[in-house]
């Protein structure tokens, strides 16, 4: 009995460990996947030519929808396991997120409509475009919220709607639209040629820029919010364990600068993926063991061990299923895409 009972206490510590990374790779893996193609629908109506709209929709079009599975993925696992939180963090987080929603939708059906229309095509590279837009802003204003808190009271969120229309919020929602208009930038110059290539290259250099500026301005902000996240980076030893994180954030941009002179065609992408990589990580230093900061740990909001492996077993398949079909379709549609139409099978 007491054997059981020790083994229990060691699943309640280990569990809620596993189920944040599970959560976590969830979300990493929507920011990058979805970021890109939200990245080329912030492209979109810059883009000069009818032609190279239609190359930039083509790019993403075969696998848009199977990006945003890992959404779903991680909202799941969150109501499943972490219930609490799900409980705290969706009433101060409702308007972004419905807005966040309606725009995803509104860009899908774009995808659908618009290779079939005709007078009413500039409707559908509208709905493209301001629905990536708004649904990056809305992101990155979730982002901005979580990493400024929530006012909790016993198990209840007891703060305002409006909580997170903060300027550090609106601050975060900008730099998510660098941050994908980057992503986005470097997978046209991967996946097409010519002049829509070095266009996108152009793009890319100015997003790079503004996602650095975004970064370093958050940084600089986090310490003046009140939540201790700089005693964590700045006291003695943490800071020197620390350190390599920023100094390789700016190596990996100066890196990505370097390659798109270079004219390389992957190490753009594959390098922005490491820049947002690391900004993940940089979040989690700050703000772990919170999954409600600044004051629910991971074991507070965690559910029943039995409900959590009940889950996991659900997740142990699902998983490896997804990036199983993950790597196929990006196998099956690599390479560049052609410079007609009627060459990409999208007629």
């Amino acid at each position: 009995m007491f054997g059981y009972a020790e083994g229990l206490e060691g699943l309640a510590l280990w569990l809620p460990l596993i189920w944040a990374g599970l959560i976590s790779l969830a979300v990493v893996m929507y920011v990058i996947m979805d970021g890109f193609d939200l990245g080329v629908g912030i492209l979109f109506r810059p883009a000069q030519r009818e032609n190279w709209r239609d190359r930039m929709m083509i790019s993403v079009a075969p696998i848009w929808d199977g990006n945003e599975t890992w959404l779903i993925l991680g909202g799941g696992g969150l109501f499943a396991v972490f219930h609490l939180a799900y409980a705290l963090l969706m009433p101060a987080l409702y308007i972004p997120i419905i807005v966040m929603l309606l725009a995803l939708i509104f860009r899908g059906v774009a995808f659908e409509f618009r290779f079939k229309a005709d007078s009413s095509k500039f409707l559908w590279d509208n709905a493209f475009h301001y629905g990536s837009l708004v649904a990056t802003f809305a992101q990155g204003v979730v982002l901005g919220t979580f990493v400024q808190g929530f006012t909790v009271v016993g198990r209840e969120f007891a703060g305002g709607t409006f909580d997170w229309a903060t300027p550090f919020a609106m601050m975060t929602g900008v730099g998510l639209v660098a941050g994908y208009g980057l992503l986005g930038a470097t997978w046209v110059v991967m996946k097409t040629t010519g002049e829509l290539e070095m266009w996108a290259r152009r793009k890319a250099y100015r997003y790079l820029i503004g996602a650095i500026v975004a970064m370093a301005v958050v940084s600089i902000w986090v310490p003046f919010l009140g939540i201790e996240i700089e005693a964590r980076w700045f006291s003695t030893p943490n800071i020197y364990y620390l350190a390599p994180i920023p100094l390789l954030t700016a190596l990996v941009a100066f890196g990505i600068w370097r390659t798109l002179e270079n004219e390389r065609q992957y190490w753009p992408f594959v390098l922005s993926i490491c820049l947002f990589l690391l900004g993940f990580l940089g979040l989690g230093v700050s703000l772990f063991p919170y999954i409600v900061p600044p004051s629910v740990t991971i074991w507070e909001a965690a559910n029943t061990v039995n409900s959590q492996l009940f889950a996991l077993v659900g997740f142990s398949i699902v998983i490896p299923i997804i990036f199983g079909y993950t790597i196929y379709v990006y196998w099956v549609f690599r390479g560049k895409v052609p410079e007609t139409l009627e060459d990409s099978g999208y007629h």
